[in-house]
């Protein structure tokens, strides 16, 4: 990591041992029963305040693509950011920077102080729920990634908080599964992954997750002293994730706060077993120092200066999502078609349901509210001359259940204004107050919603923008009532039988009715929600909209295809849906939903000039990939994804990005795959090889290779890599630094990204074929060049045991471009 990443408190301020001890004694100045009441949230989102030592709320909120605040409501919007996976893939610290310093500015205009993220567990499996939402499959690459990350967030004075602290890499059975993983890929992988966020960066917070590690809940687990307290030296605020305080026990561990509040396993129970001494008071005293400490970092505490009194330079949080669009999308395929030439086209067929209703994000709690998302479509149509003819054909369904009615279409029938008319009724039916919304998505989780509250009742008129029969439903957990133009078409419960917190937010149980309407008509949608008598987390979520339903799917294809064919070029676009990639539950299979990949291989068919755009969040399955003329992968690409994707096609910015992880061609050649606990149990039996690791294993014992390979891109230009430069003897425990010449060769500015990485084929120990060690980047101009150093650092040539231990002898140093390159190798001595 750069040096000058690092945010401002890494280095104290004069008068910094004054003002710990200060915080001391102002923990030690409170009673046991404030100590403790200090140790579980005050709420869903905020510490307890103190006003009589000056101690005011410190405020949470959900990342880690966005800062959505304290509640879900779309009208106070947020900055929507690609999702980490594109993030990873832009292979820069710098970008990584910029992206924090941008949720760090987000935090403070919500009035949070800490941001819960970056999520740094490593991709394991790409069955992986949150797979998106994770940054890559190595550890060297995630955990620079993740430090400039916090050093960005933390830059504003706001806190950072990696997570989810340890070993959860996947969502089945996620409160309960106890992740196995003997002690050496525990340090080398899932550890290492963290390290430099808390050791570098020196992050404010760390979540613990749910799952056991080797028997042991996270929250009790001892691996938050060491090596995190320790061996890190981390002296912030350890909280938990959502409920994962599981007993009294986690006080006796590092555990420090307990979320959400004010109930939870601690409270009167904690003070009972301090007054019986199965908790010291030495532990709590440190528990609320620790708090304090963050309290004080981040402006929440009266009489203590906060770690960063001089701000950045404002960035426009817009374009910085644009820019981390463009830089993280990767280009795999290209036979020469890209960038396209706008003057040279006179029509232009899109088509997928994701080139109109993309995938800008993950489900679950990355969730944001952006104030607007720019589709494929609607970015090519805006960067696109007039008088190209701009077609579209939405050719596969791809989005399942009830989708959000479009904003545009909704006229609240009470305010006579856009958007929806939310009102919250008594038990006896009287109106206790309403609201003027403006999304038919409507989410509370422990804020907003009146107290007396028994009903919520809401009403809009919706437009049709085409005739046909439509499917307008309402989704939600509990008892509804529905009525369309007048009619009740139900009322009665709905019943979530998934018991997932995501699922039962982003595709929750429904019902839908099918009305047949002419181009323009108006409906009359309302819907009264009984709120439950009790709740243990008080979360509503009510969503009303229309489900796309494909009575002739062969039709779609044949339309799409009748688009193509009469097109200069072809851009699909393909992808997940929310059913498939959310927190909450594993994917199945790797698979595109629907009929997507019959539909590419149709268009393909129909126009030789077919470019396919990845709307997923992780890796999917292309068996169309050498059939078509270009392939670009996009992620979840944020509120700006579309206006990236026209920017790239056109030649207006270079795909900067390369693969964070190895792409499969099949699900069966994974070879590491499986997310399912057995007897509560997910044994990592593979030990130090995961990802490419596993994938360079697999092919040398002779099995199938990955379809593309981890570190992986392709640019419009061309690069020529000089002859590497480095130390032919280090001494054992010290950095090394290797030069590389790098020339650009082609006819545009482009980027390259150098990587580096080691192999030791005579090892005493086992090891990888070979693993990254360090990498960097350069942007240049056509005849550019520059000399790009790498930092290899001392702990690359390392193996833990018991102890991290350096074998003696000759190392191979292999410069290229991705794992599987035909490396330029040098030869190091470690002594």
């Amino acid at each position: 990591m750069n040096p000058s990443l690092s945010p401002a408190v890494t280095t104290p301020p004069a008068g910094a041992n004054d003002a710990e001890a200060r915080i001391r004694e102002l923990a030690r100045s409170l009673t046991l029963e404030q100590q403790v009441q200090l140790l579980t949230g005050a709420d869903v989102w905020s510490t307890h305040a103190i006003p009589e030592i000056g101690l005011s709320r410190v405020v949470m909120s959900d990342g880690p693509a966005g800062v959505r605040g304290e509640d879900f409501d779309e009208r106070h919007d947020s900055v929507s950011l690609p999702s980490s996976s594109a993030l990873s893939a832009t292979w820069s610290v710098e970008t990584a920077h910029r992206y924090g310093q941008v949720l760090g500015q987000e935090a403070r205009r919500k009035g949070v102080h800490a941001v819960l993220g970056p999520t740094i567990n490593l991709h394991r499996s790409p069955l992986g729920g949150r797979h998106f939402e994770c940054m890559s499959e190595d550890p060297r690459l995630t955990a620079t990634m993740a430090a400039g990350y916090v050093a960005g967030v933390q830059s504003m004075g706001v806190g950072a908080t990696p997570k989810h602290y340890l070993a959860n890499e996947a969502e089945t059975e996620r409160f309960t599964a106890d992740s196995v993983v003997d002690e050496r890929p525990l340090r080398e992988l899932y550890l290492a992954a963290f390290e430099d966020a808390i050791t570098e960066a020196r992050a404010w917070l760390v979540m613990s997750s749910y799952n056991s590690i080797n028997g042991t809940t996270a929250s009790e687990n001892k691996l938050l002293e060491t090596p995190l307290s320790t061996e890190w030296g981390f002296d912030g605020v350890v909280v938990s994730d959502w409920t994962g305080v599981r007993s009294v026990e986690a006080a006796n561990a590092r555990q420090d706060l307990e979320m959400p509040g004010p109930v939870g396993h601690w409270g009167p129970k904690l003070l009972a077993a301090v007054n019986d001494g199965r908790v010291s008071r030495e532990a709590i005293l440190e528990k609320v120092t620790r708090i304090l400490r963050l309290a004080a970092r981040v402006g929440s505490l009266e009489g203590f200066q906060p770690a960063v009194t001089e701000l950045p330079t404002q960035l426009d949080g817009a374009a910085v999502a644009r820019e981390v669009a463009v830089r993280g999308a990767v280009l795999v395929r290209n036979n020469g078609i890209l960038p396209l030439d706008a003057k040279a086209l006179s029509r232009v067929a899109v088509i997928g349901h994701n080139a109109d209703e993309a995938r800008t994000q993950g489900g679950g709690s990355a969730t944001v509210m952006p104030k607007y998302t720019v589709s494929p479509l609607e970015g090519l149509r805006k960067a696109l001359p007039d008088d190209v003819i701009v077609t579209y054909a939405r050719g596969a369904k791809v989005a399942e259940g009830i989708q959000p009615f479009p904003r545009a279409s909704l006229h609240n029938p009470v305010s006579d204004v856009p958007g929806i008319r939310v009102t919250f009724l008594a038990e006896d039916g009287t109106e206790i107050s309403g609201e003027d919304r403006l999304a038919s998505h409507l989410i509370w989780f422990g804020i907003g919603i009146p107290d007396g509250a028994a009903s919520i009742r809401m009403e809009t008129v919706w437009t049709a923008e085409t005739a046909g029969i439509h499917h307008l439903g309402v989704g939600t957990v509990g008892r509804i009532r529905f009525v369309l133009d007048g009619v009740e078409v139900f009322n009665r419960e709905l019943e979530d039988d998934t018991e997932v917190l995501g699922a039962a937010l982003f595709d929750p149980p429904k019902t839908v009715h099918a009305v047949e309407t002419t181009a323009d008509q108006t409906v009359r949608v309302e819907a009264e929600y009984q709120l439950p008598r009790e709740q243990v987390i008080p979360f509503t979520a009510i969503l009303l909209g229309e489900e796309t339903v494909v009575a002739d799917p062969q039709a779609e294809i044949e339309a799409a295809v009748d688009a193509a064919r009469n097109s200069d070029v072809a851009v699909v676009v393909v992808g997940t849906n929310a059913a498939i990639e959310s927190e909450g539950f594993d994917r199945k299979d790797l698979d595109l939903p629907g009929y997507q990949n019959q539909l590419v291989e149709a268009v393909a068919g129909a126009n030789p000039r077919t470019v396919v755009v990845v709307n997923s969040g992780s890796p999917v399955l292309m068996p169309w990939l050498d059939k078509v003329d270009a392939v670009l992968l996009g992620w979840f690409g944020g509120q700006e994804f579309g206006s990236a994707i026209a920017d790239i096609l056109l030649g207006a910015e270079e795909p900067g990005g390369r693969l964070p992880t190895t792409w499969p061609a099949a699900l069966e050649d994974v070879p590491v795959l499986n997310t399912t606990p057995v007897d509560g149990k997910v044994i990592y039996s593979e030990g130090i090889h995961i990802g490419y690791r596993a994938w360079l294993k697999q092919q040398a014992e002779g099995g199938a290779a990955p379809a593309l390979p981890f570190g992986y891109g392709l640019g419009y230009t061309t690069f020529e890599l000089g002859k590497a430069h480095a130390p032919q003897v280090v001494t054992a425990g010290n950095d090394v630094v290797v030069h590389v010449p790098v020339r650009n060769t082609g006819t545009r500015t482009g980027r390259e990204v150098v990587q580096v990485y080691l192999d030791r084929a005579d090892s005493a120990v086992e090891r990888p074929v070979r693993w990254l060690a360090g990498y960097a980047g350069t942007h240049l101009a056509p005849a550019g060049t520059e000399s790009v150093e790498i930092r290899i650092p001392a702990k690359a040539f390392a193996y833990y045991d018991g102890g991290w231990q350096f074998e003696q002898g000759t190392f191979r140093l292999l410069v290229g471009r991705h794992a599987s390159d035909d490396f330029q190798a040098l030869d190091i001595e470690l002594r």
